[in-house]
């Protein structure tokens, strides 16, 4: 069986769920950018592929990779040569950069569209777990670092005998 994450599936470590700290903005959210007293900027923007955003007055900005309170000071920043002291919100109406594409030997090999980090087990049970010719110690999890795909070998019956004895 092969998983493919083109989001972020969380890995066990020592079969721990290793979460991280801060909601980051990621291709394909929605957000809700409001300025306070303007109404002709604020608007519901989606975050292209490219991970930037387009608003009036400052064009694009780049939102992928930043927190909602980044992204709400950087436009704060952008949007101080136009007007004195802009308050600005910025909200995640929609998650919808977390993918991972599930393929091989499961129930249902498909991509699907998390709401949320979600680890290897979480998608193999929404995939419909192992059909009956999937070999359990021949998941491999690829996930993109940089320009190249890292391949995480993914032992699911040590993880799950680790999990049954705590």
């Amino acid at each position: 069986m092969l998983l493919v994450a083109t989001g972020e599936v969380v890995a066990l470590t020592s079969y721990k769920i290793r979460v991280p700290e801060v909601y980051r903005i990621g291709p394909e959210d929605t957000l809700l950018i409001t300025v306070w007293k303007n109404d002709a900027i604020t608007k519901t923007v989606p975050v292209r592929p490219d991970g930037m955003i387009s608003l009036r007055l400052v064009h694009d900005v780049q939102a992928a990779g930043l927190t909602p309170m980044e992204l709400r000071d950087a436009l704060t920043k952008k949007l101080s040569e136009f007007m004195p002291s802009p308050e600005v919100s910025v909200i995640v109406t929609e998650v919808r950069s977390f993918k991972v594409s599930v393929i091989g030997e499961v129930v249902k090999p498909a991509r699907y569209e998390l709401k949320s980090r979600t680890t290897v087990l979480d998608v193999l049970a929404i995939a419909g777990g192992f059909n009956e010719f999937a070999k359990r110690k021949g998941v491999v999890i690829l996930r993109p670092d940089g320009n190249v795909m890292k391949r995480i070998p993914f032992d699911y019956g040590k993880v799950i005998s680790a999990r049954a004895n705590t």
